[in-house]
C-alpha cells in the first residue's frame, strides 16, 4: 500500500492514541472498539513499512517514525478542519485557540484571563478543556491543543522527555499553602509548623499521576483522611465546614471561600509551586502568544 493512500480515519484514529497513550482510551473516546482502533493503526504502520507505536504495559509510546506521522498529521487535519469551517461559512480559524489548563487553573487563572482578553481582542476565540499534566501535554504533541496551563513541583523536571523541548513559560512561582477553617486552632497564626500537622484530619483526593492531593507533602505519618474529593473547590468548602485541612495550590487562593483560613508551612522541604505555559516550537500563533500574555497578567494581579 502507498503512504499516500492512507486515509483521513486512519490519520485521525492515529492522532487519538497519540493524544490518549492508551488503544483503548482512544477507542472510547471515538467511539470505535479496540479491534478497529488495532486495525487501523496497523493499516498505518503497513503503508510506513515501519512500527509507529512501542507497545507497553502501561500504555504505548510513538517510535521515531511515529512522531514524524504525527507531526505530518497534525497538519494535514488541522488544513482539513480549517476547510471544513471555510467552506461552511465560518469565521477563519486564524483567532482560535485551543487551550488546556490543570484542574485547579480553573477556579480563577483562566476565566480571570479569558475574560480580559475577550474585553481586549474579541476576535479571538478560546476554546478549553481540563486535564492533567500528562495528557495536557500528549495532546499538546498530538496537535490538537495549542497551548497549555501547566503546574510544576520541585525538582521542576520537564514536563515530558519527548523531541523536540517544548518551549516553557514561568507565569508565577510560589509557595503552596495550607487550608485551615477560620476556626481552627492554627488559624490564630500567619504561618504554621510542620510538626503541628501531626495528627491532623486531611481532606484530599486521588490523582492517578500526582498520588495523595490536599495533605502536606512529607508528613512523617500516614495521614488520617477524613473525606475524599476530586474537586478542589470542593475541598475548601469541606475545610470551611470544619471538616479536616488541605492545601491549597497557588492558583485558587483569589477563590478561597469564606471561613477558611490559609497559613503558610514552617519547616521540611520548601514546597514551591510553578504554573507554567508550554508550547510546541515554531507554533506560537499571535493570537495564542496574546492569550499567553492575558494569562501572564492575570497572575500578577
Amino acid at each position: 500500500m502507498d503512504f499516500t493512500d492512507v486515509s483521513l480515519v486512519s490519520l485521525r484514529v492515529f492522532q487519538e492514541v497519540a493524544e490518549r497513550g492508551t488503544l483503548t482510551s482512544a477507542a472510547a473516546a471515538l467511539g470505535y472498539t479496540q479491534s478497529a482502533v488495532s486495525r487501523q493503526v496497523a493499516t498505518l504502520e503497513r503503508a510506513a513499512g515501519a512500527p509507529l507505536l512501542e507497545r507497553r504495559r502501561d500504555g504505548v509510546r510513538l517510535t521515531a517514525a511515529g512522531h514524524v506521522l504525527l507531526r505530518r498529521a497534525a497538519a494535514v487535519l488541522e488544513q482539513i478542519d480549517a476547510a471544513g469551517r471555510e467552506l461552511a461559512g465560518l469565521p477563519a480559524d486564524a483567532g482560535t485557540v485551543r487551550l488546556g489548563w490543570f484542574a485547579s487553573a480553573g477556579g480563577a487563572l483562566v476565566p480571570k484571563a479569558v475574560a480580559a482578553l475577550r474585553r481586549t481582542r474579541p476576535g479571538i476565540t478560546v476554546t478549553s478543556r481540563e486535564g492533567s499534566t500528562p495528557v495536557l501535554v500528549r495532546a499538546l504533541r498530538a496537535g490538537t491543543l495549542d497551548l497549555v496551563v501547566i503546574a510544576s513541583a520541585p525538582p521542576f523536571r520537564a514536563p515530558d522527555t519527548e523531541s523536540p523541548p517544548l518551549e516553557l513559560r514561568t507565569l508565577s512561582e510560589r509557595g503552596l499553602c495550607l487550608a485551615v477553617p477560620a476556626t481552627h486552632p492554627l488559624a490564630a497564626e500567619d504561618s504554621v509548623d510542620v510538626a503541628d500537622l501531626r495528627g491532623q484530619r486531611w481532606i484530599a483526593g486521588h490523582s492517578g499521576d500526582d498520588g495523595l492531593m490536599g495533605v502536606w507533602p512529607g508528613l512523617d505519618e500516614r495521614p488520617e483522611i477524613a473525606h475524599t474529593a476530586r474537586d478542589w473547590l470542593a475541598k475548601l468548602h469541606l475545610v470551611a465546614a470544619g471538616c479536616g485541612l488541605t492545601t491549597v495550590p497557588p492558583a485558587l487562593l483569589p477563590v478561597v471561600p469564606p471561613g477558611v483560613r490559609t497559613v503558610t508551612v514552617r519547616g521540611g522541604p520548601s514546597e514551591r509551586r510553578r504554573i507554567l505555559l508550554a508550547w510546541l516550537p515554531g507554533r506560537l500563533t499571535a493570537s495564542a502568544g496574546h492569550l499567553a500574555d492575558a494569562l501572564a497578567a492575570a497572575c500578577t494581579t
